[in-house]
């Protein structure tokens, strides 16, 4: 008999919700200086204006790529399958962003360094590119993981891609990277009109606005489109939460609008949608009447409930395979052995908490407005 206290179908759960967890820690956190970094060059006219802009998330942005690190970490600790599948296929793509992720910190640092106009404009499209390409990319990755990706097994149960980067740029995976895109842009918009004022703070008030507004159009279209367009992958096979892990020990159908029918199953799931929609039309009427807190947390609930619905629609499918739906990897056949599972939650339990107190003492810290004259009296502003 076993001796830890939790069962495997419930450590499996346990880690499906965790990598949810930091997935949209990153999206809120990361997505603040994505989306700043996106509206660099079109927020701020302004070599002072840009400043103000880098110095806004420029004490915090590094700590926020923990979330990333984390999630990344438990993707190859708690599903190694997953991690062999899809970093390996998705390569190229995540090649990409890491280019424009490189670009950030090496603008931040080198920006300031020469006192020449063409120069910061060089690096101030670097740092656009650097929060606007992952911005798109993260989506049109959750696109694909919705149509399903291109592998299969072998009978040694090798994994093979046969797709390519091309292949992922298909218009429903491009809307769902337009989605990620609205929504980061709006979290950046938010982020700057509760830390600056004047014209700075108005421009990016009117650009939250619209990317909101995009958002939430986007999403919907996203959701007929899932509904009446795409084939979902339902298990039509007895599965055990307690097996083994064997992607290849279940059957799959494919049903059009079949990621819909977690909904019926799970009424309350549709709250996840509900929260989405109604996170970014708040964040609308915040920034419309120039509150400052409100669009900030209003946006941060969009996101949630946005990666929460393609997450419960998924469910239990981590990724699907779009060329043998047999092979589709879920949480009850990609994930690590039971032992594992429970190591790495006792050690999750004890670091996540400081983790979070950390990043609240931090930005607790480096609070309050941003402006040229606080810039000016900080020698070391960027």
């Amino acid at each position: 008999m076993s001796t830890i206290p939790l069962d495997y179908e419930t450590l499996r759960l346990i880690w499906w919700l965790l990598l949810g967890v930091l997935l949209i820690g990153f999206a809120i956190m990361g997505g603040r200086d994505l989306g700043v970094g996106a509206l660099l060059p079109f927020a701020a006219r302004t070599d002072d204006e840009r400043r103000v802009l880098l110095n806004v998330v420029g004490p915090t942005w590094e700590g926020n790529q923990v979330w990333l690190v984390l999630g990344g970490g438990a993707i190859f600790a708690a599903f190694p399958p997953l991690y062999a599948v899809s970093f390996s296929g998705f390569y190229l793509a995540m090649i990409v962003i890491l280019l424009a992720l490189i670009l950030r910190p090496v603008g931040f640092k080198f920006r300031g360094k020469i006192a020449d106009a063409r120069w910061r404009a060089t690096w101030d499209w670097a740092l656009f590119i650097g929060g606007a390409v992952p911005s798109l990319i993260f989506g049109v990755a959750v696109g694909n993981v919705i149509l399903g990706a291109p592998f299969h097994f072998d009978d040694t149960m090798r994994s093979f891609y046969t797709g390519n980067f091309f292949l992922l740029l298909t218009p429903f995976a491009l809307l769902c990277g337009l989605v990620s895109l609205g929504m980061l842009v709006t979290q950046g918009a938010s982020v700057i009109v509760g830390r600056t004022d004047g014209l700075l703070a108005e421009r990016a008030r009117t650009i939250g606005i619209w990317a909101a507004l995009g958002t939430i159009v986007l999403f919907a279209l996203g959701g007929v489109w899932v509904a009446f367009g795409i084939d979902g992958h339902v298990i039509t096979s007895v599965v055990d939460p307690n097996a083994p892990i064997n992607p290849l020990a279940k059957t799959v159908e494919l049903v059009r609008g079949g990621w819909l029918s977690n909904y019926g199953a799970y009424p309350w799931m549709i709250a996840a949608p509900v929260i989405g929609f109604a996170g970014m039309a708040m964040a609308v009427l915040g920034l419309n009447a120039r509150w400052k807190l409100v669009p900030l947390l209003a946006t941060s609930a969009g996101i949630f409930g946005v990666i929460s619905t393609a997450g419960l629609s998924l469910f239990p499918f981590l990724l699907p395979s779009s060329s043998v739906p047999q092979a589709g990897l879920t949480l009850w056949d990609a994930s690590s052995s039971h032992t594992t599972l429970f190591i790495m939650l006792l050690v999750t339990a004890f670091f996540l908490p400081i983790i979070i107190l950390y990043t609240g003492y931090v930005f607790r810290v480096m609070r309050g407005p941003v402006t040229t004259t606080s810039l000016n009296n900080n020698p070391n502003a960027y």
